[in-house]
């Protein structure tokens, strides 16, 4: 299951969206977007787990969560149009 993790810090790197999720269960990918042009963060990113029980338990576990002063929002991510 894919998981959207929103209002993420600009500092957030994909090695620290990856060291939050993984107390969580074994992940595909840990993603944070970024710019094209500049590589600056978009502030959201993805967490892509093998496991839909271990992705149910980091929404439950990180929505909400202060990094860096930011509340994160995390939820199951919604397919790309």
């Amino acid at each position: 299951m894919k998981l959207y993790v929103g209002n993420l810090s600009k500092q957030v790197t994909d090695a620290q969206l990856n060291d939050l999720a993984i107390p969580f269960g074994k992940l595909i990918s840990a993603n944070v977007a970024v710019e094209r042009k500049s590589g600056e963060s978009k502030g959201f990113g993805f967490i892509d787990f093998s496991n839909d029980d271990e992705a149910r338990a980091a929404i439950t576990g990180l929505d909400g969560r202060d990094v860096n002063g930011q509340a994160l929002k995390v939820n199951e991510s919604k397919p790309r149009l």
